[in-house]
């Protein structure tokens, strides 16, 4: 074998950091010993993998060409440590891997915590780090191997992604109970452009929902404020500001202690689905296969209650 696992390792860190000394911090190596690693895996194939521009270097075609199955050949080496090491003096100890999940807001604030309690109860032993950002953070991280699998709100389309529905969830809209639709038993379209909205903002899975249901509204609507968060958004309605659309999950237990209101919208459809996002070339790992058949159990219950 020509190449070694270190320069493949070298060659994956500088792809996510664009820079050999953030590359070589990562590895715990010196800048020229990483700098060197890198260059010898080049000329050992007469080939350029990044385009330099100054101090930053660039994945080109040939470079990404290869980071798809260099990833894969990472995990499947790191796979191949663990079960040894689970053979070894220390297997009652050890660390069996590492699972990294992201997810969008509300995925990440309300049901990813529980399913990471969930994985971990089962597999004491391995480390799940949860990443929670927006949409297009996701997306990136995903595309550049960073998570090995995460979830999202709004529907996306990305060819090196596979993006499959996983949970059905549904927007309600809401105010709070000194607002004057608080007694109102539904809202029609002249409740909706008449009253101020407090809305996620744009880009958002959230709002991409809102968006297509107010179809023929949107351009009527007084949008008084855009927010990324969903408790200020919630403050802002209870403040009197509006009134607001979020996931059911995120109200759920402000609608059932008193403290927001839910106002009917029967004509609109705020249903949308939750999705379940992996790299098409990322390496399925024990774990991974574990962490995605507790996944697809949960949807399936979700489908069966529906």
């Amino acid at each position: 074998m020509k190449f070694t696992l270190r320069q493949i390792e070298v060659f994956l860190a500088t792809c996510h950091h664009e820079n050999i000394s953030k590359a070589a911090s990562e590895l715990a190596m010196s800048q020229s010993a990483a700098s060197a690693a890198l260059k010898e895996l080049e000329s050992q194939f007469d080939l350029q993998l990044f385009d330099r521009v100054g101090k930053r270097l660039h994945l080109n075609d040939t470079g990404r060409n290869i980071q798809a199955k260099a990833e894969a050949l990472i995990d499947s080496s790191k796979e191949l440590e663990r079960e040894l090491a689970q053979h070894g003096r220390n297997q009652d100890s050890a660390i069996t891997g590492e699972l990294k999940v992201g997810a969008t807001l509300t995925i990440g604030n309300y049901l990813a915590v529980g399913l990471a309690d969930e994985f971990l109860k089962g597999h004491p032993y391995t480390r799940v780090s949860l990443e929670v950002a927006n949409t297009s953070d996701i997306i990136n991280q995903l595309e550049h191997f960073k998570l090995d699998v995460g979830f999202i709100e709004g529907e996306y389309h990305h060819p090196e992604l596979d993006i499959q529905p996983w949970m059905e969830d549904k927007l309600s809209i809401f105010c709070s109970p000194t607002h004057p639709y608080a007694k109102k038993k539904q809202l029609n379209d002249e409740d909706l452009v008449a009253c101020s909205w407090i809305l996620r903002e744009p880009g958002s899975g959230t709002r991409q929902t809102f968006n297509r249901a107010m179809s023929g509204l949107n351009t009527k609507l007084n949008i008084v404020l855009e927010l990324q968060h969903t408790e200020a958004i919630k403050n802002a309605v209870l403040s009197g500001m509006g009134i607001s659309c979020l996931s059911e999950i995120t109200i759920q237990e402000d609608i059932e202690r008193g403290q927001l209101i839910a106002l009917p919208v029967p004509h609109r459809s705020l249903k949308r689905f939750f999705y379940q996002v992996l790299h098409k070339h990322k390496y399925i790992g024990l774990n991974l296969k574990r962490w995605l058949k507790m996944c697809n159990a949960r949807k399936d219950l979700s489908a069966h209650t529906s």
